[in-house]
């Protein structure tokens, strides 16, 4: 069960492969992936297209101080999953 608080204040901690991350839901549509000591590994970002709900995952990239998608994906969970090493 994936509970997420809008305000940002609770974290929803999943193991995804090897790894622990952590989510954090900043609003409605955008959620911050970090590790457990909060280094941050991405954001997976909520959005409409012309056939429904896609959820995008993209991986912070910090030596090049920027974003690379990984992909679009309809289920949230598939999103969240692609972070795993």
């Amino acid at each position: 069960m994936l509970t997420l608080d809008f305000a940002g204040t609770t974290a929803d901690r999943r193991r995804v492969g090897a790894t622990s991350i952590t989510l954090v839901q900043l609003h409605n549509d955008l959620w911050r992936v970090t590790r457990p000591a909060g280094e941050v590994v991405g954001y997976v970002e909520k959005f409409m297209s012309p056939d429904g709900t896609r959820y995008r995952a993209k991986r912070l990239l910090v030596a090049e101080r920027r974003f690379v998608p990984i992909g679009e994906f309809w289920a949230f969970d598939e999103a969240v999953d692609c972070f795993a090493w």
